[in-house]
């Protein structure tokens, strides 16, 4: 071998990125700036206050959690700031303050942090948060009487008694077009006032290289056949709900979705599945919520199934009884 040859060698990874995490989370904070927007356009001082109050219970809750198990802040990575604004978003805007809190530590201080923190969570933390209210629904009717009188009232508003489009279609009543739907509808929860601003963000998170189509096109495409094959009208699906959030945001959250392109696409068209067997079969109205937390759980099985065979790996000879070499 000649002496001039050198050889470097270093630990993995060997390739590396110069987007770190604090500036892909910031990236994702500013591609949900829109739907916020066209939120607080809206509805005014109720979604302000919501969102108020998530992004402060979040910051407050990892302070907490963190100084509880001895570990530094980490503040400056925007994560907490990015689930905080994920759970505002998950909820309407006449939800009570103290709802939306409660939702919060739950997405930030069990699902986050008890969970080892970010990078760790198995399970998406806002999704986490806001299911975890509707589990906890008949404890919080009891409690609620407690919080009730420090509930806040910022005026009268005709956008906010309107039913969601998701129980509009469910109950059979007249729906809004679906351009209406797509630009901007006010009702339901603050991500679903307009697709078209979740899309305007997601585009943007594109752009940044952050999220990839198989995850969102697969989910898309597997619930537009099958409400065909229900006999249902597809885009009405596409745009009502958390169907948009869900797809571009929170299924293609890099923790608790599969690194695989195989298994992405996997995770997607389960994910759509379930979200149809959901809305159509047991006309569940947080189906797309339920659907990407139980594929979360089946992540690490679909990895393994799609892992890609390691490079210099080689299988182990299985031993051959000696019946069978006469």
């Amino acid at each position: 071998m000649s002496d001039t040859q050198k050889y470097i060698v270093s630990s993995a990874p060997h390739l590396k990125s110069e987007v770190d995490v604090s500036s892909a989370m910031r990236d994702v904070f500013i591609a949900l700036i829109p739907i916020s927007l066209v939120s607080i356009y809206f509805f005014q001082y109720y979604a302000a206050l919501t969102i108020g109050v998530a992004l402060v219970t979040a910051v407050l809750t990892e302070l907490l959690f963190r100084k509880l198990m001895h570990k530094k802040p980490t503040l400056y990575d925007w994560s907490a700031l990015v689930t905080g604004l994920f759970v505002a978003m998950l909820f309407s805007a006449t939800t009570p303050w103290y709802k939306v809190a409660l939702g919060t530590f739950i997405a930030i201080g069990i699902a986050k942090e008890l969970s080892g923190g970010l990078g760790w969570n198995r399970f998406n933390p806002a999704l986490f948060g806001r299911v975890a209210l509707v589990i906890l629904a008949p404890l919080y009717a009891y409690i609620n009487q407690w919080f009730q009188p420090l509930g806040i009232h910022l005026g009268s508003l005709d956008t906010i008694t309107q039913a969601t489009p998701l129980a509009m279609m469910r109950a059979g009543m007249p729906m809004p077009s679906a351009l209406q739907l797509f630009t901007a509808f006010p009702a339901g929860a603050l991500s679903e006032v307009s697709p078209l601003a979740l899309l305007i963000g997601a585009a943007y998170l594109f752009y940044k290289g952050h999220i990839g189509w198989r995850i969102p096109v697969s989910i898309l495409g597997t619930v537009i056949v099958l409400t065909l094959i229900a006999g249902q009208n597809p885009i009405l699906h596409l745009v009502t709900g958390g169907m948009m959030i869900g797809a571009f945001f929170m299924a293609t959250d890099w923790v608790s979705s599969p690194f695989t392109d195989k298994g992405k696409i996997i995770f997607g068209v389960c994910i759509g599945i379930l979200i149809v067997v959901f809305r159509v079969g047991f006309l569940i109205t947080e189906g797309v919520a339920y659907s990407i937390l139980i594929m979360n759980a089946f992540v690490p099985m679909i990895e393994r199934a799609t892992a890609r065979p390691q490079f210099g790996n080689i299988k182990k000879a299985v031993p051959v009884p000696m019946a069978d070499k006469k």
